[in-house]
């Protein structure tokens, strides 16, 4: 009898385990066809605009003005207020995020953690409104007395407030990453001599690694997809330069700014799915560079 019992307790719970890894099977699935639904969205909304306009005139024009009396379609000043931004922004944030990162999981004492952890984490979840408002309001008004440029909006106030936005989302992941490190590790590492740097820097941060470059990743993907504190910090002028004082116009701006305006079905509709698609595929391409990074060191770690 109790035997029988036992089969059939096995016989539910592998009924049961089944059952859950279909559902999760169906889950990754069902994600995985959301993102090729978006991107065959966007493929298909953005075909009429190559058609009629061309990917020359697109990917080599230096002027976006797509309801002037002579309608520009050159997606490079756009393209370079993103890069410009983002990129100066994960200067500025990736060594901050990764000290901050140390000092709050290696040095600093519980009662500091107590205070630090939570303000990070309350910084993480400010809207991006309130960021775009302090840069606006205030950070322009330091960097015209630092740098006293020619725009009080431009690409600098963008980028360090981007950097602000980005280091909370780094700091998180990669402070669960050194935490993650086996202690063993570390007290190997000062059994064998080494100081608190010293295994720090050769042994913590190098087992921590994949988690650091997932954070950095993300926080690189929250500044390329920022659309509102960008918009309000970067003066919006939609030109061609690599100047950082200059103002700028990104992606995510140019969608929020124009999409409003553009009438269903028209050119214009059709040019702004182009830039969509574009930056959906400058998104793609960082993550995939980040799991490659990733693959790569995990195979050579181990």
């Amino acid at each position: 009898m109790e035997i029988k019992i036992y089969k059939r307790e096995n016989r539910v719970r592998r009924y049961a385990e089944s059952g859950i890894t279909g559902v999760l099977g169906v889950c990754g699935i069902f994600s995985v066809l959301i993102l090729a639904l978006v991107f065959i969205f966007l493929i298909t909304n953005s075909i009429p605009f190559f058609q009629s306009v061309g990917l020359t005139n697109f990917f080599t024009g230096t002027q976006w003005d797509p309801f002037g009396s002579e309608a520009m379609w050159g997606v490079l000043p756009l393209l370079s207020g993103t890069l410009l931004v983002s990129f100066v922004g994960a200067i500025i944030a990736i060594p901050i995020g990764l000290g901050c990162t140390i000092y709050l999981s290696e040095l600093a004492d519980s009662k500091i953690k107590k205070i630090l952890k939570p303000a990070i984490e309350i910084l993480a979840g400010v809207p991006s409104v309130i960021y775009g408002l302090f840069a606006a309001l205030v950070l322009s008004n330091w960097i015209m007395e630092l740098f006293d440029p020619l725009y009080r909006l431009n690409a600098l106030n963008g980028a360090i407030i981007l950097a602000i936005m980005m280091i909370p989302i780094q700091v998180s992941i990669s402070e669960e990453a050194l935490n993650a490190v086996p202690r063993n590790l570390r007290e190997a590492s000062y059994a064998m001599g080494a100081t608190r740097w010293e295994t720090i820097k050769g042994v913590i941060i190098p087992a921590a690694l994949p988690g650091i470059i997932a954070s950095i990743a993300l926080a690189i993907g929250r500044a390329v997809g920022e659309t509102m504190a960008v918009l309000m910090a970067t003066g919006n002028a939609s030109q061609f330069s690599f100047d950082i004082l200059t103002s700028v116009r990104t992606m995510t701006a140019a969608l929020a700014i124009d999409v409003p305006e553009a009438a269903i079905g028209s050119l214009q509709y059709q040019g702004l799915f182009a830039v969509g698609l574009l930056l959906f595929i400058i998104t793609f391409v960082i993550n995939l560079i980040a799991d490659m990074v990733l693959s790569k060191y995990q195979e050579t770690y181990k």
